[in-house]
């Protein structure tokens, strides 16, 4: 029996939360091996581990994969989260690369100071209310279903689920004018694995302090 996948990465969310998310909700156990200093990165680059020289890297399957989105989509394939066909892993790929947006304008705010977070944040809460969860609210209103792809748990609901809970935690009530993602996320929040997950004490990842953002710019 092949070992659990290993993730190689800060003790951070980063580009690595979504991949724990993802595997958390897929109900597969997972090891960790942080890169606490620089010279744990120079190591793996060193061994020629890393094809880009980035993490996040994932040892899995006999192989160790890079890039993020690669990561992705091979668990969400592996894990039956991708649709029963093409045109819904369209649909898939359509709303999490939404969502990736959205949570990439949130990646580097932990880093940002002063006027230039403020303002960032204030684009990120914006582009929320009026840009991508409009889409996800109609979308579940329209065809009436649980889930936004297939009537059934798919990578797109992961990673909105991922996406609602961090805008969250700058504008709690960012969902007010919601009420179908309101029910979503309720919904979602309650499947086993992934509350699991939103436990105290899992492998989630706490928002960054300023103790681990220096950190990671000393690793980086």
């Amino acid at each position: 029996m092949a070992g659990k996948p290993k993730l190689y990465y800060t003790k951070g969310r980063g580009k690595m939360e979504s991949i724990r998310w993802l595997l958390a909700a897929a109900g597969v156990e997972f090891e960790e091996e942080f890169i606490e200093k620089k010279e744990d990165l120079e190591k793996l680059r060193n061994g020629g581990f890393l094809l880009f020289q980035q993490v996040p890297m994932v040892e899995m399957d006999g192989m160790k994969m890079v890039q993020t989105r690669a990561i992705l989509s091979y668990i969400a394939a592996k894990y039956n989260l991708y649709g029963k066909d093409l045109k819904e892993r369209a649909w898939i790929d359509m709303y999490v690369e939404g969502t990736t947006d959205l949570m990439g304008m949130m990646l580097y705010l932990p880093f940002q100071s002063g006027d230039v977070k403020e303002k960032n944040l204030a684009l990120v809460i914006e582009r929320a209310a009026t840009r991508y969860f409009p889409v996800y609210e109609k979308a579940l209103k329209d065809h009436g279903h649980d889930y936004l792809v297939g009537n059934k748990l798919s990578w797109a609901d992961v990673h909105l689920l991922e996406a609602i809970l961090a805008v969250e935690e700058y504008k709690p009530d960012i969902l007010s004018a919601f009420p179908v993602l309101q029910a979503f996320k309720g919904r979602t929040s309650n499947i086993p694995t992934i509350k699991k997950f939103l436990q105290p004490g899992s492998q989630r990842k706490p928002p960054a302090d300023e103790k681990f953002i220096a950190n990671v710019k000393k690793i980086f």
